[in-house]
């Protein structure tokens, strides 16, 4: 276990990423979120009974035709940070009238932070 002080940058950094795909979520369009995930990204969760599960282009697709979350409210509950790699829990309020939880695991790829992973619940 490192013992060695983490920038405060690299938090920043990861919040501006997070930021990007909440604008998303807000804006209703996925080419607005798409910059914080790396290309190969993948999601996974539950809506009701079925399992919501692949590349993260389907997230964005959903994301398309849900439209704009202007209500949404957003909250950072953790980041945890270990040199090149990251999770962070996202809290979400009104998106579009649902409530979510977000976990999501990120790579410092070339220089930049991305979301590798999304895993969600869907609040009932």
């Amino acid at each position: 276990m490192s013992n060695a002080p983490t920038n405060a940058s690299e938090y920043g950094a990861i919040d501006k990423v997070i930021q990007c795909y909440i604008d998303g979520a807000k804006s209703g369009r996925g080419a607005d979120m798409k910059p914080a995930f790396h290309k190969d990204a993948t999601i996974f969760g539950y809506i009701g009974v079925d399992l919501f599960a692949g590349p993260i282009q389907q997230l964005f697709a959903w994301n398309d035709e849900n439209g704009p979350a202007t209500e949404l409210q957003a909250r950072i509950a953790s980041i945890d940070l270990v040199d090149t790699v990251a999770t962070v829990r996202l809290e979400l309020e009104n998106w579009t009238g649902s409530r979510y939880t977000d976990l999501f695991t990120l790579l410092k790829v070339d220089g930049e932070w991305k979301i590798m992973n999304k895993v969600f619940h869907l609040h009932t």
